[in-house]
């Protein structure tokens, strides 16, 4: 499974480390709902891969919040190579922006109709 937040805020981006900001709570909540066998802090992202997950961004601009992306910041190609070239079983979207700046259309929570060849989305 890939997590695809929606761009890194200004303290993910010095901590280089997604969903880094203290107020997220990614990382408790990846735990709670028992995806990861621990607790994970950003700084450790990199060894989720050793549970079969990934996380990455819609957006590669840092901003100080997603409100201020524009449209050509999301990269749906980046996101489709992700699915080709890895082929996870899932990508997670979290929240409704993220998928919305890839794909220009609202979605509702949950399963996606669309996936990325054999790759299912959710949101």
């Amino acid at each position: 499974m890939v997590f695809c937040g929606i761009n890194p805020g200004r303290v993910s981006d010095a901590a280089r480390a997604h969903f880094a900001n203290p107020r997220n709570d990614f990382w408790r909540l990846l735990h709670a709902a028992g995806f990861t066998s621990r607790l994970y802090e950003p700084a450790d992202q990199f060894e989720l891969l050793t549970e079969g997950i990934g996380a990455t961004n819609a957006a590669a601009r840092t901003t100080p919040g997603s409100g201020d992306l524009r449209k050509s910041d999301f990269d749906r190609a980046r996101i489709e190579r992700v699915a080709c070239d890895l082929r996870p079983a899932w990508i997670a979207f979290v929240g409704k922006e993220a998928y919305r700046g890839l794909f220009g259309e609202r979605p509702e929570l949950g399963v996606q109709a669309r996936t990325l060849g054999e790759t299912r989305l959710f949101v």
